[in-house]
């Protein structure tokens, strides 16, 4: 039984290895026919020159550009409230209405007062000078009629605060108080902010202090509101750097006619330095990443061929699916930017732009 299975397995180990002999003999014979592998099919680009706008991104926060706790600045009880939360509201606009009841009979009696120290006072003024007249009867009605409008002028003062307002147009938080409630001074109301226009508040390192100065062009994005860009200047720069970073904080003053950006988003903010000229740019997709470097295959003429050459070079910023080239390429030479991942060194190849993304999707 032994003698039998070694003999099968001897038979098919003679059958396999004349197959795969016979494959191999008959691959370099095709290969010598034709004088080596055929070309490999690739798609190339230019190497283009254009023009961008560098930016320094950075994350943020969207902050208000006025916002805060409307709260009773003296103690009262609630007689009517003029707002519902969440809602917006004009600048000087009510919101709480405090009792008023004894300050204004209160008022009452000091116009009274005043009334009296007036009338007594212009007596004097016709009869002074005479017998039982002098001036410093005069000045002492004069100082009683400032003294009533004094008290008179602080108790309409104590009044007035007594009708709480907005004091700037904003939009409101959540309501913290109910009718017949009684405030103490400094109780909060309600918080206001201001949505239009906002803040967005971020820092970039040290050393791109030079780069920045007020008005220069931002734009924010949200996760809120993906694909969405919204425009804006730079406000204010920090006149301190921060110690713990090594940072500088910067505050941009954004449009949000809509309301959409709210205080506390996270943001991301781009700002745009001064645009620069030719800038030697390819697809990305042709640049190949290496530990040791960047690098991609450029296309020669060399009888009448097309041959493709591995050169080192050194990529920046990328954008739009294209790459800055810093180093190692210029205007106008052809590099392949499809199938370079099957290309040695001095391969010969054959040009199909046939299909290519760029044709597909033509950037803008």
């Amino acid at each position: 039984m032994l003698k039998r299975l070694i003999i099968v397995v001897a038979v098919s180990a003679m059958v396999f290895g004349a197959v795969f002999g016979w494959k191999y003999l008959q691959g370099r014979q095709q290969s010598g026919a034709a004088g080596g592998p055929p070309p490999a099919v690739v798609s190339t680009r230019p190497v283009e020159r254009e023009s961008w706008q560098p930016s320094l991104l950075a994350t943020g926060s969207i902050t208000p550009t006025r916002g805060v706790v409307v709260s009773a600045e003296i103690e009262g009880v609630i007689r009517e409230i003029f707002f519902d939360s969440g809602q917006a509201v004009p600048q000087n606009e009510l919101l709480v209405q405090l009792d008023t009841e004894v300050d204004l009979a209160e008022l009452a009696a000091l116009q009274a007062d005043r009334r009296l120290a007036e009338i007594t006072r212009d007596r004097l003024q016709r009869i002074v000078g005479e017998e039982f007249v002098s001036q410093s009867d005069l000045d002492e009605a004069q100082a009683t009629l400032d003294r009533a409008q004094a008290q008179l002028d602080a108790k309409e003062a104590t009044i007035r605060k007594k009708s709480i307002r907005a004091p700037f147009a904003g939009a409101r938080g959540i309501r913290r108080i109910n009718p017949g409630q009684y405030l103490g001074s400094g109780d909060d109301i309600v918080e206001l902010i201001a949505l239009d226009p906002i803040y967005a508040e971020y820092a970039l390192p040290e050393r791109f202090l030079s780069q920045l100065a007020i008005q220069q062009a931002v734009s924010v994005e949200v996760q809120t509101y993906p694909g969405e860009v919204f425009e804006g200047r730079v406000h204010a720069i920090s006149p301190v750097v921060q110690r713990a970073s090594r940072s500088i904080v910067v505050r941009a003053l954004i449009s949000n006619p809509d309301g959409k950006l709210r205080p506390g988003m996270f943001a991301e903010v781009r700002t745009f330095l001064p645009t620069r000229d030719d800038v030697l740019t390819i697809p990305e997709r042709a640049v190949t990443y290496n530990p040791y470097g960047e690098s991609v295959f450029v296309v020669d003429q060399s009888d009448g061929m097309q041959i493709v050459r591995l050169v080192q070079i050194e990529t920046g910023e990328v954008r739009g699916g294209r790459a800055e080239v810093l180093r190692g390429l210029e205007a106008g030479d052809t590099v392949v930017s499809d199938g370079h991942n099957k290309l040695f060194n001095g391969q010969p190849i054959t040009v199909d732009n046939s299909v290519d993304p760029d044709f597909a999707n033509p950037r803008r």
